[in-house]
C-alpha cells in the first residue's frame, strides 16, 4: 500500500524561469521539460495473492472488494487483509491484500519485518520469486500455505514509454534516485519499469523512506 508523494518542483521552476526571463526582456531558453512530474512512493508491507488463494482464505467464490484506487492505473488496495505466519509462528496481522488477482502469489515486506518474523529475505524484482521463502497466511475462511513467494521489493521505477524517452533510459535499466533533504541520501540500484499503462513513479519501501526523511515535500531526482 503507498504513500503517494507528489512534488511540483519542476512545474515551479518552469514558471519561475518564464517571468524572470520575461522581466529581463529575454526569451526563454529551450530547456527540456519532463512530460510528468516524479512521484515516490512509500509502498508499505503487502501482498498480492491468486484468485486460488482468495478463495482458501475468504471462501469460494469470494472477490477482492476495492477499498482505496493506487496511482497506478488499475491497482488498488483491497478491504481484505490477511494474517501472515512465519518462522517459529510469528505472526504479521492486518497484511493488506492489492489487487486485482495476479497469477502468482507474492509478500513483500521491509527488512525489519523480515527480522521480527525469523526470515531471510532476499532483494527481488516483482514476480521473481523462485528460491525465495514461503509462508503461511491465514484469513477468515481458512489457511493457504506458501511455498515461496517472500521478497523484499528492488527499489524500481515505473515508467510511460514518454517518461522512459526524456530519461534516455529502457525497460530493466538501472537509475539512481537522488533523494535531497537533511537526511539525503541516493539509491544506486532503482530498476526502470516500462510499459504504456504505467505513470512515472517510484517505490521505495518502509525502511528505505524512513532512513531518507522521505516527507511530500522533499525533493528528489532520477539519475541515469
Amino acid at each position: 500500500m503507498s504513500q503517494t508523494h507528489m512534488p511540483d518542483r519542476a512545474a515551479i521552476e518552469k514558471v519561475v524561469r518564464e517571468q524572470v526571463y520575461s522581466r529581463m526582456g529575454l526569451s526563454v531558453p529551450n530547456v527540456r521539460v519532463a512530460p510528468n512530474a516524479l512521484l515516490v512512493n512509500i509502498s508499505a508491507r503487502h501482498c498480492h495473492l491468486t484468485q486460488e488463494a482468495v478463495e482458501k482464505l475468504f471462501g469460494p467464490g469470494h472477490k477482492l472488494q476495492p477499498m482505496k484506487d493506487l496511482y497506478q492505473h488499475g491497482q488498488y488496495a483491497a478491504k481484505e487483509t490477511v494474517t501472515l505466519i512465519g518462522p517459529r509462528s510469528r505472526v504479521i496481522s492486518n497484511l493488506r491484500i492489492l489487487g486485482p488477482c495476479r497469477t502468482l502469489n507474492q509478500i513483500e515486506l521491509a527488512y525489519t519485518d523480515s527480522i521480527s518474523l525469523g526470515f531471510d529475505v532476499p532483494v527481488r524484482m516483482s514476480g521473481d520469486v523462485e528460491g525465495t521463502p514461503g509462508c503461511m497466511l491465514m484469513g477468515p475462511y481458512g489457511y493457504f500455505e506458501m511455498p515461496n513467494g517472500v521478497i523484499r521489493a528492488q527499489p524500481h521505477v515505473h515508467m510511460h514509454p514518454d517518461d522512459a524517452a526524456f530519461y534516455q533510459v529502457k525497460h530493466l535499466d538501472v537509475m539512481k534516485l537522488k533523494v535531497h533533504g537533511p537526511l539525503g541520501m541516493t539509491f544506486d540500484n532503482l530498476v526502470v519499469r516500462v510499459d504504456p499503462t504505467f505513470k512515472l513513479e517510484v517505490h521505495i519501501d518502509t525502511d528505505e523512506g524512513n532512513a531518507c526523511g522521505l516527507k511530500p515535500d522533499t525533493f528528489c531526482e532520477l539519475i541515469k
